[in-house]
C-alpha cells in the first residue's frame, strides 16, 4: 500500500485563471519535501487543497492509499498539522494556552465535563497542560509559557507557532512560509529543527515545505517540486532540481539561489 500522502492530477481554477493544472506529488513518512516556484506560482493553492479550504475540480488526493477528503476542522484528527504564514497565534490567550489548543483534539473528557468543570475535564487539563510544557521546552520557549503572543520577539512567536503545530502529534506538518521574517541565526536553527522532525524518537513526521528561503530549502528537503504558473516544472532532489534550466527560467534567468537572496 503506498504510504504518505498523494496528490494525483490536481487542477484548480478561480474563474479563468488556473491556479493549479495537473499537480502531482507525494510525501511519504520520513522525508522533508519542499514546495518553491515564483510569486503566484500556486503554493499557497496546493497547501488550502490539502487542508480542506479549496475543492479541486480536478484530481484526488489519497492518504496511505485511501481517498482523503480534507476537512480543515478534521485535520488534526488524521495526523495534519499546519503552520501560516506570520504567525497565527492567539492574541488572547497565554503562549501555553495557545500550544494546549493544539493538541485539543486529544481531550478525552469531552465539552460538557469541561463546561462542569468535573474532574475528568481536570484531569485531562492537566495532561494537556503538561504536554504543551513539554512540547514549549523542546523548542527552548518553555520560559515564555505564562507570556501574552504579542509581547514577544517574532522569532520566539513563530518557534511557539511550531509548538501549537507539534502539540497535535502530527505524522505530517505543512509549513507555510516558517522562515519570513527570521534572522540568518534564527534560520539556521529552523533548518536544524525541520531535519530532526522525520527522525524524531517520539513522534516523528513528515514535512511538507513551502518557502522562498532558498538556502533554508535546500538543506533541509529530501526532494523538491517547483510549481510555475500552476503547473510542476521541475522535481527531484535539491541538486537535480537547482541545476534544471527550467527552474533558471522560472526565476525570470537568475539562479535558483540569486533568486532568493
Amino acid at each position: 500500500m503506498e504510504e504518505g500522502l498523494a496528490l494525483h492530477h490536481i487542477g484548480v481554477r478561480f474563474g479563468g485563471l488556473t491556479a493549479l493544472d495537473d499537480v502531482s506529488l507525494r510525501v511519504p513518512p520520513g522525508r522533508v519535501v519542499g514546495v518553491i516556484g515564483p510569486n503566484g506560482a500556486g503554493k499557497t493553492t496546493l497547501f488550502n487543497v490539502i487542508c480542506g479550504f479549496v475543492a479541486p475540480e480536478t484530481g484526488s488526493i489519497t492518504l496511505d492509499g485511501r481517498p482523503l477528503r480534507p476537512r480543515p476542522h478534521r485535520l488534526t484528527r488524521l495526523g495534519i498539522a499546519r503552520t501560516l504564514q506570520g504567525t497565527g497565534l492567539f492574541a488572547g490567550l497565554t503562549v501555553l494556552e495557545n500550544v494546549m489548543a493544539g493538541a485539543s483534539h486529544t481531550a478525552r473528557a469531552g465539552f460538557l465535563p469541561a463546561l462542569l468543570g468535573l474532574p475528568r475535564s481536570d484531569r485531562d487539563e492537566a495532561r494537556l497542560r503538561r504536554h504543551a510544557l513539554d512540547v514549549l521546552d523542546e523548542l527552548g520557549v518553555a520560559a515564555h509559557a505564562d507570556a501574552a503572543p504579542g509581547t514577544l520577539p517574532f522569532a520566539v512567536r513563530q518557534r511557539v507557532a511550531l509548538a501549537r503545530a507539534f502539540a497535535a502529534r502530527p505524522r505530517l506538518l505543512l509549513l507555510d512560509e516558517p522562515a519570513g521574517g527570521l534572522g540568518g541565526e534564527d534560520i539556521a536553527e529552523l533548518a536544524q529543527l525541520i531535519r530532526q522532525l522525520p527522525q524524531r524518537a517520539a513522534d516523528p513526521c513528515a514535512v511538507l515545505l513551502v518557502e522562498h528561503h532558498m538556502d533554508l530549502v535546500m538543506s533541509v528537503c529530501d526532494e523538491l517540486v517547483v510549481l510555475d504558473f500552476g503547473r510542476v516544472i521541475a522535481a527531484g532532489t535539491p541538486d537535480e532540481v537547482r541545476d534544471d534550466p527550467a527552474v533558471t527560467d522560472a526565476y525570470l534567468g537568475a539562479s535558483v539561489d540569486e533568486a532568493a537572496a
